[in-house]
C-alpha cells in the first residue's frame, strides 16, 4: 500500500486516503506525504456526500471487504470513476490453507470455492482492475476460477533496488550474529510460526548451537507470545521493531516457517535486501521464486528446517551463495520497471473504461439490484441504527 501511495503521488495525482479503521500506535504520518487523511464509518450515508465531495477519477479499495462496503456507493455516485481492487493477496486462498492445515490434509477444489471466495471473487469482477500480488494467485484466479484477464493485473511488490550507499556496507559473515524471524502477531500464519519455531524447530536449532539466539520481531505480541519468551533457551520474544531493516541487518538468518497463508511476504523481501539469507516453507516462498533459485533454502519439515537453518549459519561460503541469489531475485521486484508499466495501465484503463465494461457482463450483472445484498444489508443496518423520530 505504501509503495501505491507513493507512487501516485510522484505522478503528481492528489491522493486522499480514507479509513474506518481505529489509529494504532505504529500509523504512518500520511499528510507528510502530501496526502489528506479521512475517516469514514461503515453503513453510514455520510460516506455518500464525502465521495460527491471528492469525485475521485480512481478508487483503490484495499482488500476485497472494503470493496462490499463502499464499492456499491462509489459506483453510485462515482459511475465513471475507476473502481481498482487491491487484493493484497487471496483472503480465501489463505482460508482455504488454514482450514485444511487444522485438518492435518491437503488443500482441495471444495476447499478453494468456499464462501469466502464467492465473496473475494465476485468483488474482484464488480472492479474494473484487481491487483495480484503473487503470480501463483494471477494463475489461480485465471485457471480455478476462470476470471477473464482482462480484470487482473500482476502487481508484486515495488522495491526502491537503486542502494542508498555502497552495497558493501551490508555487514559481512563475521559481523553478524543470531537467527531472526519477524512478522505481525496479529496475523494468524506468523503466529503458527511462531509456535512451531518454540515447540519443534528452534530446539533442534538450539542442540547443534548452543550458543545461538532467535529474536522474533513482530507488532502487538500478545501475553501469549510474551509468555514463550525463554533467555534460558536462547529464545527472545522482542515485539515491535523500530527499525526492521536494522535489526534484519544485524541478523546472519531469518527463519519464517510459514506453514499457511497467501501472497508473498514482505519480511523475506526485506531479508533479501539486507542480503540475509532465509529457510522458509513452499508456502513463504510462494510467487518469489523457485525451489532452486532460493536465498537459502525451502525445508518441508522442522528436522530439515533445523538442519538447513544450521547449515546456512555455520558455513560462510554458502551464507555468501545464498546472498548472491537473493540479489537476482529481488529483480523481478524493480520499481524501475514496474512502476510506469502500472501507471500505464491504468491510464490506458481509464481513458478506455466504457468499453472495458462493456466486455465484463458479470461484473455488470454483480452490481444489478438483485444481487447487492451488501448494499441492501447496509441500507438495513443504516435504518436501524438511524434515531426514532418522536
Amino acid at each position: 500500500m505504501m509503495s501505491l501511495l507513493t507512487l501516485f503521488t510522484q505522478q503528481g495525482w492528489t491522493v486522499s486516503f480514507a479509513s474506518p479503521a481505529l489509529q494504532g500506535e505504529h500509523k504512518i504520518d500520511l499528510t507528510k506525504m502530501a496526502i489528506s487523511e479521512h475517516s469514514i464509518s461503515l453503513n453510514c450515508p455520510s460516506f455518500d456526500d464525502f465521495i460527491q465531495q471528492q469525485q475521485p477519477d480512481m478508487v483503490l479499495f484495499d482488500r476485497f471487504m472494503l470493496e462490499e462496503q463502499f464499492g456499491w456507493r462509489v459506483a453510485k455516485h462515482c459511475p465513471n470513476a475507476l473502481r481498482v481492487l487491491d487484493t493484497e493477496d487471496l483472503h480465501s486462498l489463505r482460508d482455504a490453507r488454514h482450514r485444511a492445515f487444522k485438518q492435518d490434509r491437503a488443500v482441495t477444489e471444495q476447499d478453494l470455492k468456499g464462501d469466502l471466495a464467492l465473496r473475494e471473487v465476485a468483488s474482484i469482477y464488480r472492479c474494473d482492475l484487481s491487483l495480484i500480488i503473487s503470480d501463483y494467485e494471477h494463475a489461480l484466479l485465471g485457471n480455478t476460477f476462470g476470471v477473464p484477464e482482462t480484470l487482473l493485473y500482476h502487481c508484486p511488490f515495488m522495491l526502491d533496488l537503486v542502494p542508498s550507499g555502497d552495497a558493501s556496507k551490508h555487514k559481512t559473515f563475521s559481523q553478524r550474529q543470531h537467527f531472526i524471524s519477524i512478522g505481525n502477531f496479529r496475523h494468524e500464519p506468523n503466529w503458527n510460526a511462531v509456535l512451531w519455531l518454540k515447540t519443534e524447530i528452534w530446539p533442534l536449532i538450539r542442540q547443534a548451537l548452543p550458543a545461538a539466539e532467535l529474536h522474533i520481531y513482530g507488532a502487538y505480541p500478545p501475553p501469549k507470545a510474551s509468555q514463550l519468551h525463554n533467555a534460558k533457551q536462547g529464545f527472545h520474544i522482542k515485539g515491535w521493531a523500530e527499525n526492521a531493516k536494522a535489526v534484519m541487518g544485524d541478523a546472519r538468518v531469518c527463519l519464517a516457517p510459514l506453514r499457511f497463508g497467501a501472497g508473498i511476504k514482505g519480511k523475506l523481501a526485506e531479508a533479501m535486501l539486507c542480503n540475509t539469507p532465509s529457510v522458509t516453507t513452499s508456502i513463504g516462498a510462494e510467487g518469489m521464486c523457485t525451489e532452486d533459485t532460493w536465498p537459502g533454502a525451502i525445508a518441508h519439515s522442522a528436522l530439515e528446517f533445523a538442519f538447513q537453518a544450521v547449515a546456512l549459519y555455520q558455513d560462510p561460503a554458502l551464507w555468501h551463495q545464498a546472498g548472491e541469489r537473493g540479489e537476482h531475485a529481488l529483480q523481478r521486484f524493480d520499481k524501475r520497471q514496474l512502476a510506469p508499466a502500472l501507471i500505464n495501465h491504468l491510464t490506458q484503463l481509464k481513458n478506455n473504461l466504457t468499453a472495458h465494461r462493456l466486455k465484463n457482463f458479470t461484473g455488470s450483472m454483480l452490481q444489478h439490484h438483485q444481487h447487492k445484498s451488501t448494499q441492501y444489508m447496509a441500507q438495513w443496518i443504516e435504518a436501524k441504527n438511524r434515531p426514532l423520530e418522536s
